[in-house]
């Protein structure tokens, strides 16, 4: 598969900060047919660095109520890649 297809987005968030500036460790929305081994080689291939490690896990999505209406969002796939020491991505460099 074609590492631009595996990797969807980054997840940006308070607890995702913290994550990469305590612990060098990324959180991507993933494909959700991928396993630990494309999704280290593809975040290898698209940012040049190297990965110690990577945890994925399934998040259920959530039942919403609009009124009467009854929906669900989609479930979808989250992988924490653990970077070696000394890697960096930054996604704000310009901002």
């Amino acid at each position: 598969m074609i590492p631009f297809d595996l990797i969807r987005r980054p997840l940006i968030t308070e607890k995702t900060n913290i994550q990469k500036e305590s612990y060098n460790q990324i959180t991507f929305e993933v494909d959700r047919n991928a396993n630990r081994v494309e999704i280290k080689r593809a975040i290898q291939d698209i940012f040049n660095v190297k990965v110690a490690s990577v945890k994925t896990m399934q998040v259920k999505g959530k039942t919403k109520q609009r009124g009467r209406i009854i929906g669900k969002r989609r479930d979808w796939k989250k992988a924490i890649v653990k970077l070696m020491p000394g890697e960096r991505i930054d996604f704000f460099d310009g901002v």
